[in-house]
């Protein structure tokens, strides 16, 4: 399993980053290979990510090369580049 990890900027107000996150749900439940997402903040301010845990390599090289993905930057109004992480998962505490 693979861990991507997304720390990006964002000019919205919190509750707007939220509203948008939550309609965009359903489109991430449906993306194949997606194991599991976090939503989280960080302690700066207008800072927030994504905790993404892929299958495999492939599913995640499907996603980045999706519309779902290139429209991260403007539906989340991200005002510079994201820190992006990708990490071998070596194994798992629980399997729940």
């Amino acid at each position: 399993m693979i861990l991507q990890i997304i720390k990006l900027k964002s000019n919205l107000p919190e509750e707007e980053l939220l509203n948008k996150a939550k309609e965009r749900e359903p489109q991430f439940r449906a993306i194949p290979g997606l194991v599991q997402k976090y939503y989280v903040k960080t302690g700066q301010p207008g800072q927030y990510g994504g905790i993404y845990v892929w299958d495999t390599p492939e599913s995640l090289q499907s996603y980045r090369e999706s519309d779902l993905a290139k429209s991260i930057p403007e539906a989340y109004e991200i005002s510079e580049a994201p820190n992006i992480e990708i990490m071998d998962i070596l194994f798992q505490l629980r399997n729940e």
